[in-house]
């Protein structure tokens, strides 16, 4: 699939430049084509070329000039004793009486510049653009945008070159009055939004591109996770299984070793005997129903198709409660459990039976997963319209991803090679499901190594209704 998806997006890509290369080329003809009639239009109207692209005296001292400026200038050179008539930067000693002025005028270039726009238009190309007519000779434009462009001092320097960069270098420019091998000068045209109007002739191909080349790429990450969510399931169904199996495993082989017991000759006829293993077969059969009873019971909360029967319910008398009973167990490893009621309404409105197992369920948690001398502390306290229970032990805690993960369906933290702590893996996930019902919420605290602490927030009243 990422081999897929790589090579999808090389080739639109690869697509996507070759629509612009297209487009640049279809756009380069039609200038090409515009140029092309602009050229003959300008020859047919100056028949001597030679006039347009032999200005004299040029110098580094460039600028566009109008008519007016230009006579202005004459009269104020004329004062200073120069021998230079400023009328479109000629010189009347290195023309003689063929003048610039006698083949192209003011009228002259506003013909040009027509002609032009007139060529572009017939080919359908509607940009902004500067051109200029360029001369070898000089190595300089003449003209620029419909101004004759002059220039003051000795013309060592093309100045003009210089701050016309873009239009000298153009692709756009076609050859004037060619004779031969001999070219007087170019027509260069240049679009400065070339690059835009590239793009924009394409942009709606670009879009559609990107919108569903990024739409291929969330399915591809979403089936990806998809298919990771479901790995991790099915490794966690698969340790459920097994771990149900050999919980199942245990009362089973010890019944039916009860049994065969009770069948010996050498017993049946000891009452005690008997009643000692008929003691253990019901035993273990409890045990047994227990477990089929913890799998039932989140079928059932899965389809929410279960009922809170609600009551007042004494928090402390709960706490107080479980606190006794995991306190055989983990007395029996030299281990504490210690209370701390801190609340002063502990009354609130709740399933009696669930609570309880909320409670039960989370210092089961808590003993199982803690090492020897195991440490429980549990907390009572107010909390706004409700109250809060912390349970915290110094068990071995949980790195970060697995505090993601603590409330999943079937999901258990591992402990390594060891499998000294038993279960299926639905007692924190029934925990939630309960807590939710009611309402409230259920977070954990845990660092590795240095226990975990559950901190569960039930309101006093709860609103939501079950099915």
């Amino acid at each position: 699939m990422s081999t897929a998806l790589i090579g999808l997006s090389i080739i639109q890509f690869v697509w996507i430049k070759w629509s612009i290369d297209l487009s640049e080329k279809n756009f380069n003809d039609k200038v090409i084509i515009a140029i092309s009639r602009t050229k003959d239009l300008i020859q047919s109207e100056v028949k001597d070329g030679s006039t347009i692209l032999t200005l004299a005296n040029r110098s580094k001292m460039a600028r566009f000039i109008s008519e007016e400026q230009l006579q202005l200038r004459s009269k104020k050179y004329s004062d200073k004793g120069e021998s230079v008539d400023l009328k479109m930067g000629s010189s009347y000693g290195s023309l003689g009486s063929s003048s610039p002025l006698e083949q192209i005028d003011k009228k002259k270039l506003e013909k040009i510049d027509n002609y032009i726009k007139q060529a572009l238009n017939e080919q359908g190309v509607d940009l902004k653009y500067d051109y200029g007519i360029f001369s070898n000779k000089q190595n300089d434009f003449l003209v620029i945008n419909g101004n004759f462009v002059v220039a003051i001092g000795d013309g060592s320097q093309s100045s003009n070159v210089q701050s016309n960069k873009s239009l000298y270098n153009s692709d756009h420019k076609i050859p004037l009055f060619e004779d031969g091998e001999n070219i007087p000068g170019y027509l260069n045209l240049y679009f400065p939004e070339k690059g835009q109007f590239l793009i924009n002739s394409v942009l709606k191909n670009i879009l559609s591109s990107i919108l569903f080349t990024g739409l291929i790429l969330f399915c591809f990450v979403y089936t990806i996770n998809v298919i990771v969510r479901q790995k991790q399931v099915s490794e966690m169904k698969n340790d459920f299984i097994n771990n149900m199996t050999h919980e199942f495993k245990t009362p089973i082989a010890t019944i039916s070793l009860a049994s065969d017991s009770i069948l010996n000759p050498n017993i049946i006829g000891n009452q005690d005997k008997i009643k000692r293993f008929l003691g253990i077969i019901k035993q273990e059969n409890k045990r047994m129903l227990s477990q089929v009873e913890k799998v039932l019971q989140m079928a059932v909360l899965d389809r929410k198709d279960f009922s809170l029967n609600k009551s007042e319910v004494n928090m402390i008398e709960v706490v107080n409660q479980a606190a006794t009973h995991t306190s055989l167990l983990v007395e029996s490893r030299d281990g504490v459990v210690r209370t701390h009621i801190k609340a002063e309404t502990p009354i609130i409105i709740a399933d009696q039976t669930h609570i309880s197992n909320i409670v039960h369920n989370l210092l089961d948690n808590a003993y199982k997963y803690s090492p020897d001398k195991p440490e429980i502390d549990i907390t009572l306290e107010d909390k706004g319209n409700g109250v809060k229970i912390i349970i915290q032990d110094n068990g071995i805690g949980m790195t970060a991803d697995n505090q993601k993960n603590i409330f999943d369906k079937f999901y258990r933290v591992h402990t390594g090679n060891l499998h000294d702590v038993k279960g299926f893996g639905l007692g924190l996930s029934y925990v939630k499901a309960i807590v939710d019902a009611h309402g409230g919420t259920i977070s954990v605290q845990s660092e590795l190594g240095k226990g975990s602490s559950f901190i569960v927030t039930l309101p006093r009243e709860s609103k939501r209704k079950m099915n």
